[in-house]
This record gives structure tokens, sequence and C-alpha cells, in this order.
């Protein structure tokens, strides 16, 4: 048996950088964390690195602005996953600058965790966005650093724990807001899930310089059906609010970040379709639950028992 890759992750201590960690250590793999110094001091964040620490993960201290600091963590390991948030797409550059100046990446899977950046029909500020990841996609190809892009879709942490409603922690009991008609098909996986098809197509060569694909049977469903099934859950019939694509588009317009943004995630997602409206042809990907057909996925079903 080769051994296995030692894998560094840039935002661990992110909203789904920890996930990848802890699969990367479940995994076995030699699991590198890089951290600001002024992250472990933190309150918030002290707790999560601990978990970090007893899992048997490594710290290393550095940071996107510091090259150097750069260089000298990407010579500890063979793969590099970054989880950055959304202000730190565009600072990824300075990453690819370092795996070219170390030249011992053998995989790099830039934080994208989303939406295929090259096939979307998004409106702005979602627009702007995903241009700044595929921004990042064309800078690791004219580099030739062998990839791999994982497009996760919907997280259900976020659009099955509230049905997509802002400013709640579980799903409603009594209305429910739906963007668009909701009949259109999206595909929900879990935050867990992801951290877990992610660290699988690490060392796969089936997943070398593609778009990975995580679309669990099970998980697609349309708003609609979402909604139907929590009911079925709780015996008891939501008051449903439909927000139509051309009212939707004005209050996009109209409304402040963030929530332009969720707005606008919404209109790809449950209007445009954009999780599943096209085919994944071999030449540019692969599917997550094809390729790993022994990973025990989170159905939306069984998630949303826990909040029953």
């Amino acid at each position: 048996m080769a051994a296995k890759s030692k894998i560094l992750v840039l935002g661990g201590t992110g909203y789904l950088g920890k996930f990848i960690v802890k699969a990367s250590t479940e995994a076995g793999h030699p699991t590198f964390v890089l951290v600001r110094e002024n992250t472990v001091s933190n309150p918030e964040k002290s707790k999560l690195i601990e978990t970090f620490k007893t899992s048997g993960a490594t710290l290393l201290y550095g940071d996107l602005s510091d090259h150097e600091s750069l260089v000298k963590a990407l010579k500890e390991v063979d793969v590099v996953i970054s989880a950055v948030g959304g202000e730190q797409i565009d600072d990824q550059v300075k990453l690819i600058a370092a795996i070219k100046q170390a030249g011992n990446i053998k995989r790099f899977l830039p934080s994208e965790f989303g939406l295929d950046p090259d096939r979307h029909n998004a409106v702005e500020p979602v627009i702007s966005y995903l241009e700044g990841k595929a921004k990042i996609r064309r800078a690791i190809e004219a580099e030739e650093i062998p990839y791999t892009y994982v497009c996760s879709n919907a997280f259900a942490g976020y659009w099955v724990s509230t049905l997509g409603q802002e400013n709640i922690t579980a799903p409603p009991r009594d209305k429910v807001v739906i963007l668009g008609n909701g009949n259109v098909e999206g595909v929900f996986v879990t935050e867990e899930d992801v951290g877990t098809y992610t660290i699988k197509a690490v060392e796969d060569p089936r997943t070398l310089n593609k778009n990975l694909y995580l679309r669990p049977p099970a998980n697609f469903l349309t708003f609609n059906q979402l909604v139907s099934l929590w009911e079925n859950k709780i015996k008891s019939t939501l008051e449903k609010v439909y927000i139509l694509e051309e009212q939707l588009l004005k209050l996009i317009q109209g409304s402040p970040f963030p929530s332009n943004f969720t707005l606008a995630l919404g209109h790809s997602l449950w209007v445009k379709g954009d999780c599943s409206n096209f085919e994944i042809e071999p030449s540019f990907g692969v599917e997550g639950s094809k390729l790993y057909p022994e990973v025990n996925y989170t159905t939306v079903d069984d998630y949303l028992n826990a909040f029953v």
C-alpha cells in the first residue's frame, strides 16, 4: 500500500473547512491545517483548533499574504485543499504562485464547493462571485497545476435545516417563503458528505483535472417536494408564499448585501435549476456518488428527522 497523501487545508476553521479536516483525519491522511497565529487565541476558534489537534491534525502557521510561510507549509504536503471564504477567493492567486514555487504539489482543490462557476444562469451579485472562482480556475490551468474542482451544489445545513428561510435555526412550522414556483429540481448535500467526497477524490486518478459534481440520487428534490417532506414529518400544512421570478429579480435589485446575494443564489438554484440543468460530460466531469458508491450519504429525508 502506498502511503496516504499528506493534505494541507486552508480555511480549516471556516464553515466548510472543519468538515474537510475531520474527513481527512478520519480517512487516515496526515492532515495539516494552515492557521494564522491570532486564530489560535480567538476564543471562538480555539475549541475547534483543539479538536483538530486531538484528531491528530498538525497546525502550521501561515497566511495567504505571507508567501514564505505558504511555500514552507506546501513543502510539507502533497495535496492542498482551500476552503477559504468568499472574501478571500481572489487571494488564492497568491496560493497558486506559492504552489508553483514549491513544485511538489500533486493536486490542488481550490475553494469552490457550490455551483459550477463555468455553468450557471446566475444574476448579480452572484455572477461576480462565480466569475472570481472561474478566474482562479483559469489561473490554475495556465500554471498547469493538477486540480480537482468540487461542485457540491446546495448545502443541506443552509437550505434544508431552515427550508431556506432567513434568520431561523430550524425548519419553520407555520409559513414558508418559496423562491420561484417550487417545481425546479435542486440537489442537496450535507456538509459532512461534502468533506467525505472531497477527501475520497484527492488521490483518485479519475478526478484528476476534472470537476467532481456531488449529485446524490436520493437528494434531487424540488422545493415543493422538500416542504412536503417536512409537512409529512410534522403532520401539519405550512402556509406557502411564492415569489415568482419577476418579483424575485426586483427584490434582488432592491436589497442590500448580503440579502441580495442570498436571493440571487436562490434564483440560480430554484428558478434556473443550476444544480442539475446540464449533463455531466466525461470530458469535464465525474459524479461523486457514482465514483464512490460505498459512501453512505445522508439523505434529505434522514437529515430532516433531526428537527422533528
